[in-house]
C-alpha cells in the first residue's frame, strides 16, 4: 500500500522515560546462574547488541498511566484543549489488560471531549507508525482534524520472567539461549504525538507528513511470537531469521516506495530505522544504501522499545538539532509479523 499525504502534519511529540534503567552488565548478574552452568563469557549481551541499558517502569506500573503523562505534555507543549482531540489511539503492544481498550483509560485520564473515538491499535513494533497513517487517512479525508497517538511500553514483566526462565530451566542449552536474547534488549518508554490538519489557523507545526509505503510478509510470522497475560509476558524469537526476512522485507518495500514517487535516497536528508540493536541497523541501513545518511539512535540506552521505538528516536533528534529545516525525513518501520511501513516527512 502507497498514500501521499496532501494536509496532515504532526504538531508535536513528546516523551516520557523511565528513571530507572537496567544495564547489560545488571543483567548478566541477574543471569548468573545459566551463565555459570553453561560458561557463558561476561559481556556477551552488550557485545551482541551494542545495547549498554534499558529503562524499567516501577513493578505494578499500568502503561495508561504512562502514555497520560506523555499525552498530558504534548497537549502542554503545543498549547492544545483536550476537548479539541477528535481521536485516540493507543498504540502500544503493552496495555492495562486484554478488554476494555487501554485507550478508554487514557480517554478518561484525559477528560477527551466525549465525542472522540478512542481505541487501541497493536502490531508489534509498527502500532505507532500504523496509528499515524490510519489517522491520517481521516484527517486527510475531512472526518477528524486532531488525532492523539500515545504508546506506552512495559518491559519489566517481559525481563522478569526470561530471567526466571534462564535460571530455572536447566534442560536450556547454548542453542536454546539463542531465542531468548531478543527479550533481554527489550526496553521501556511512553511517548504522544499530535497529529492535524495543517489549515487550522493558530497552531505551529513541526513536521509534514509526505508519503508512507507498506509491505507485509505473513509466512515470517512464527519467526517472532509472544504470548501471556499483561503481567507475564512470554516470548521466543529465531533473530538470525528474523533478521533475514526483515532485510529482504524492507529491500522490497524500500524499491516499492521508490517506484511510487519520484523519490531516491538522496531525495532524503535524515533517515531513522527501528531501534532493535546494532546488527539490525548496520544491515537494514546498509541493504537500502543509507548508511551514510545523518541518523540517531537510541538503542545504546533505551534497548528496543517497541512500538515507541521511532518516535521517541525522532523526538530526540530533533530535541539535539540534529535534523536541519526544510530536511525530507525517512522512519523506517519494521514488526514482527512481519509487517514494514515507512513513513516519510518534512521538518518545517
Amino acid at each position: 500500500m502507497f498514500r501521499k499525504y496532501e494536509k496532515t502534519v504532526i504538531q508535536g511529540i513528546e516523551t516520557h522515560y523511565p528513571k530507572e534503567v537496567l544495564t547489560s552488565e545488571k543483567m548478566e548478574e541477574l543471569l548468573s546462574p545459566i551463565y555459570k552452568r553453561l560458561r557463558l563469557p561476561e559481556g556477551r549481551l552488550e557485545l551482541m547488541t551494542a545495547i549498554k541499558s534499558r529503562g524499567i517502569w516501577p513493578k505494578g506500573t499500568l502503561p495508561s498511566s504512562l502514555a497520560s503523562i506523555a499525552a498530558k505534555k504534548v497537549l502542554e507543549k503545543t498549547n492544545t484543549d483536550a476537548k479539541e482531540i477528535d481521536l485516540l489511539i493507543h498504540a502500544s503492544v503493552c496495555r492495562d489488560f486484554l478488554e476494555p481498550a487501554t485507550a478508554s483509560m487514557i480517554h478518561r485520564n484525559l477528560e477527551l471531549n466525549n465525542k472522540a473515538m478512542a481505541f487501541d491499535l497493536s502490531n508489534a513494533c509498527l502500532g505507532v507508525i500504523n496509528a499515524i497513517c490510519m489517522a491520517s487517512e481521516l484527517i486527510e479525508n475531512g472526518i477528524i482534524r486532531k488525532a492523539l497517538i500515545v504508546s506506552a511500553e512495559n518491559s519489566g514483566p517481559l525481563l522478569e520472567n526470561t530471567i526466571n526462565e534462564l535460571n530455572s530451566n536447566e534442560s536450556i542449552n547454548r542453542k536454546d539461549i539463542k531465542k531468548y536474547i531478543a527479550n533481554l534488549t527489550i526496553g521501556s518508554a511512553a511517548c504522544a504525538i499530535i497529529l492535524s490538519d495543517k489549515n487550522i489557523d493558530g497552531h505551529k507545526n513541526i513536521l509534514e507528513l509526505t508519503h508512507s509505503s507498506s509491505m507485509t510478509d505473513s509466512s515470517a510470522n512464527h519467526l517472532c511470537q509472544g504470548d501471556g497475560s499483561v503481567n507475564g509476558l512470554v516470548m521466543e524469537t529465531d533473530s538470525e531469521q528474523l533478521l533475514h526476512a526483515g532485510k529482504q522485507l524492507a529491500i522490497n518495500n524500500w524499491n516499492y516506495l521508490k517506484e511510487q514517487t519520484q523519490y531516491n535516497n538522496d531525495s532524503y536528508q535524515f533517515a531513522i530505522g527501528h531501534q532493535v540493536g546494532k546488527a539490525h541497523e548496520d544491515l537494514i541501513m546498509t541493504s537500502l544504501g543509507l548508511e551514510k545518511h545523518p541518523t540517531h539512535i537510541t538503542y545504546p540506552h533505551m534497548g528496543n522499545t517497541g512500538s515507541a521505538a521511532l518516535p521517541i528516536t525522532l523526538w530526540e533528534a530533533l530535541e539535539q538539532k540534529k535534523i536541519n529545516k526544510e530536511d525530507n525525513i525517512i522512519l523506517l518501520g519494521i514488526g514482527s509479523g512481519l509487517t514494514s511501513t515507512f513513513l516519510g516527512a518534512k521538518y518545517l
